[in-house]
């Protein structure tokens, strides 16, 4: 029995559920703003949540468990890349530490004051090939 087990299957194995959560999870903390279909934004609301509340802690407990829950691998970065970092060159970062760095840094300030709530979907029309009700959903400002 399924009791207390909250979870939207949206057709899909677990494997390919996590990742395909990580990466809109990923898109989310990076622009801020995705359009999805309204069952995959109801579910990552969930996750985006929980991921602000992880920054809002900001030990280093809370970043590990961001980086396992986003499914984030870090490059090692040559000596070289290494020197044009310290100087301020954050371009050789992977999009992956750009999106970690966003999370704990712009968007835990943003919603400090701020109890829960943290994400808004809005309804837009259906979408063309299967008339699926598609949805934006974004951070509030």
């Amino acid at each position: 029995m399924r009791h207390g087990k909250h979870t939207f299957k949206v057709g899909r194995t677990g494997s390919h559920r996590r990742c395909m959560i990580a990466n809109m999870l990923k898109s989310l903390i990076e622009n801020e703003r995705i359009t999805t279909t309204v069952v995959k934004a109801k579910e990552l609301r969930r996750h985006a949540d929980k991921m602000i509340t992880l920054a809002k802690k900001n030990d280093l407990a809370a970043k590990r468990n961001a980086i396992s829950e986003l499914k984030i691998i870090f490059n090692e970065l040559s000596t070289k890349d290494a020197r044009q970092v310290k100087g301020g060159d954050k371009s050789l970062f992977a999009r992956d530490r750009l999106v970690i760095e966003k999370l704990f840094g712009e968007l835990r300030e943003r919603f400090s004051q701020r109890n829960g709530g943290y994400t808004r979907i809005i309804r837009k029309n259906d979408r063309i090939g299967d008339s699926a009700p598609t949805c934006y959903i974004e951070y509030l400002k």
